[in-house]
């Protein structure tokens, strides 16, 4: 073979690399049906276009390569498989499609949930796109093209739209998506805060794109703003009727949509991190917003911040751990009540993760803090963002050592062991012990999940 037909190879190999990367459907389609051995073939460190579709959450593209027979158990340099890099990133409808054993293959992690719950906040609609929130000019682009989606905040409340004027309870509310044209002149204003959010996920090629770069068609891109101004007068940006911005955000973001519950859960916490680290953290001084809104950097450029990584530079993410504590006989579980909650309603316990601490000692800790019941093994079984402002909750299961109830009464003012019958009974609303946790929490889940399972963990 001449070095010329390798150069022709592998720049063939890199286009399809690419546009697996991209989620370009059509191309790797094409690509494939003229060089069928391209679909396992390998890019710098070992990557294939599986793992390239996995990283970037292209579910079209990864279920296209598993057709074609492309070898989903590879592994890169690091030892990753696609399945791996898919369930790093979050992306967990792509990790599902790796995982599924229903092709006859038994070499998938044993022990696996490859179907966990998933929580409300959870859905990523968006494709995030990170590596662009470093291209300004990419950016500035977007800003301006007449199919990009604006979310308008004020005061960290999301403009939303109600079917009915009085925006009663169980009404499914929809954010308000504004154009350039209504906010430009809002991008102008110094305390405007703005934030790049991604681009919108296509299963399948569509003409409907907005932009075109180097022949290959880009989707909508969407971003938030944030800003003080008169809501009154933020209203009159919107077309649609019956626009509000909620006043309550624990119980009206709960009537969104799951799709626009995952977009408001990633808007709202990086805006609450930049409403709350205007000044640097370090030494005092102005910061300035950079990456697509996702750093603040400060002004100073002798603070010590600007040399190295530092967690005040970055959105920060605080972990919660909220547990179901299931008494020795299996067939009882611990909650427990705030003084704020409603009437009647009991919940799971919950407290932050405090530095050098496991997610399992957090859990013992916080049960016997707060209930004074010993807590021995620890299962998670799934996690929620909580944008209030910007909380992880991570859910596990746990089983009780003891079961005398000793309530902190600064943290609740109230624990009492339930019977499974009990919490079957406040589910289905016949003869209910107690007032089961909205079912958008991840609360609400962890009871669910163990009222379904067997005693063991």
């Amino acid at each position: 073979m001449t070095s010329l037909q390798l150069s022709a190879q592998e720049e063939t190999v890199e286009r399809f690399l690419d546009a697996a990367a991209r989620g370009d459907l059509s191309q790797v389609s094409t690509l494939l049906s003229h060089v069928s051995s391209l679909v396992n073939r390998t890019g710098r460190s070992g990557w294939t276009a599986l793992m390239f579709a996995a990283r970037n959450g292209h579910y079209d593209v990864v279920e296209a390569l598993l057709s074609h027979g492309c070898d989903k158990f590879s592994v890169n340099s690091s030892s990753q498989s696609a399945y791996d890099i898919a369930k790093f990133w979050g992306h967990r409808h792509v990790s599902n499609l790796l995982g599924r054993t229903d092709d006859g293959c038994q070499r998938v992690l044993p022990g696996s949930d490859l179907h966990q719950q998933e929580n409300y906040f959870s859905r990523e609609t968006l494709d995030r796109l990170s590596a662009k929130r470093t291209d300004k000019v990419w950016l500035e682009d977007r800003r301006s093209d007449p199919d990009t989606v604006y979310l308008l905040f004020s005061n960290l409340s999301p403009m939303v739209s109600s079917p009915r004027e009085n925006h009663s309870a169980g009404v499914e509310s929809k954010l308000c998506r504004l154009r350039y044209e209504a906010v430009k002149d809002l991008l102008q204003k110094p305390a405007t805060v703005l934030i790049f959010l991604g681009v919108e996920k296509r299963r399948k090629p569509s003409s409907s794109s907005s932009q075109t770069v180097d022949g290959v068609q880009e989707p909508p891109a969407w971003f938030a703003i944030n800003t003080d101004e008169d809501a009154a007068e933020l209203l009159k940006r919107c077309r649609e009727k019956n626009c509000y911005f909620p006043k309550t955000p624990n119980r009206d973001l709960l009537k969104l949509s799951e799709e626009e519950a995952g977009v408001v859960a990633q808007a709202r916490s990086v805006l609450a991190w930049h409403s709350r680290y205007s000044f640097c953290p370090t030494c005092g001084s102005s910061t300035g917003l950079e990456e697509g809104g996702y750093k603040r950097s400060c002004l100073n450029p002798d603070c010590r911040s600007l040399k190295g990584v530092h967690n005040t530079c970055y959105p920060r993410v605080d972990p919660v751990v909220i547990m179901l504590v299931i008494h020795p006989d299996g067939n009882q579980c611990l909650l427990g009540r705030k003084k704020i909650f409603p009437v009647g309603m009991f919940s799971c316990l919950a407290g932050f993760i405090e530095p050098g601490e496991t997610m399992e000692e957090a859990v013992r800790r916080e049960v016997e803090e707060e209930s004074g019941v010993k807590v021995g093994p620890v299962q998670y079984v799934s996690c929620q963002p909580w944008p209030m402002p910007s909380n992880l909750m991570i859910g596990c299961l746990a089983v009780a050592l003891s079961t005398g109830i000793k309530v902190d009464e600064d943290e609740i003012e109230e624990a009492r062991w339930f019977s499974r019958q009990q919490a079957i009974d406040s589910f289905r609303g016949t003869r209910p012990a107690f007032t089961v946790p909205p079912r958008q929490t991840i609360a609400h889940q962890l009871i669910r999940h163990w009222i379904g399972m067997n005693c063991n963990l």
